[in-house]
């Protein structure tokens, strides 16, 4: 079973190149948390979970998620996780959670991909992000390759500042950064309502005809990166930066 977390489509993405390898089913961990839904699953083969990398750990809305749930079956599990440049120490963090779930942890791969954390950073333009996916592509199908053949994947070499990314900056992040206060709809909404529809917290609702923020999000960009006219913004930190979705 490959179960994918998303914001922006990377996630997706890597987890359908996946499927075409291992020939695995395939669920979506957003429409999941959205519907409340903690309902057991049935492993399969082995679990493979595939989710970006939020300040140098897996998202901490999905990890709450999986220790909500009951898996049945086999409790061989891989991590796939994108990233724009590095997924830190977060195998220190996914093993306690492994424990936790009583796991057979099989490794974590990292799998470089596009930015898209506007609130922060710049997401590539649309042929720099198709470079960037294109020459992800070899290593999606090694690590999809090793999961079909239950081969365990090979740990990274961790530096000093992957151990302060992943365990001193990680809860700064969402202590003082993960906040929906900044957002907001310019005069160029149309009403469209895609951006409450993707949603994985059900954070966002339309009141006369624009978007409201409830305060309760986890900074997965998929409303403001998602928005066909791109008329919402982040503060003045996501004006004039490229939006970014991946549309492969």
């Amino acid at each position: 079973m490959i179960l994918y977390f998303t914001g922006t489509g990377n996630s997706r993405y890597i987890a359908k190149r996946i499927v075409e390898i291992t020939k695995d089913s395939i669920l979506s961990i957003n429409e999941r948390i959205k519907e409340n839904d903690t309902s057991s699953i049935e492993t399969g083969k082995h679990l493979v979970f595939v989710v970006p990398t939020y300040a140098w750990r897996i998202p901490r809305l999905v990890q709450e998620w999986i220790l909500k749930v009951e898996f049945i079956g086999n409790p061989s599990v891989y991590f796939v996780m994108d990233c724009g440049d590095s997924i830190g120490n977060a195998e220190k963090y996914i093993k306690s959670l492994c424990d936790q779930k009583k796991f057979s942890y099989m490794g974590v791969a990292e799998i470089i991909m596009p930015e898209n954390y506007i609130a922060l950073y710049d997401a590539p333009k649309e042929k720099e992000s198709r470079r960037i996916i294109d020459n992800s592509d070899q290593q999606i199908t090694k690590v999809a390759e090793d999961i079909r053949d239950g081969i365990r994947l090979r740990s990274k070499s961790i530096q000093t500042m992957d151990k302060i990314n992943s365990g001193i900056v990680n809860p700064l992040f969402y202590r003082l950064i993960v906040k929906d206060k900044k957002f907001y709809p310019t005069n160029q909404c149309v009403g469209c309502s895609k951006c409450e529809n993707a949603c994985p917290l059900n954070n966002i609702q339309m009141e006369s005809g624009k978007p409201r923020w409830n305060g309760k999000c986890t900074h997965c960009m998929a409303c403001i990166c998602g928005c066909p006219v791109e008329a919402i913004e982040y503060g003045n930190k996501s004006v004039g930066r490229v939006r970014y979705w991946c549309a492969k």
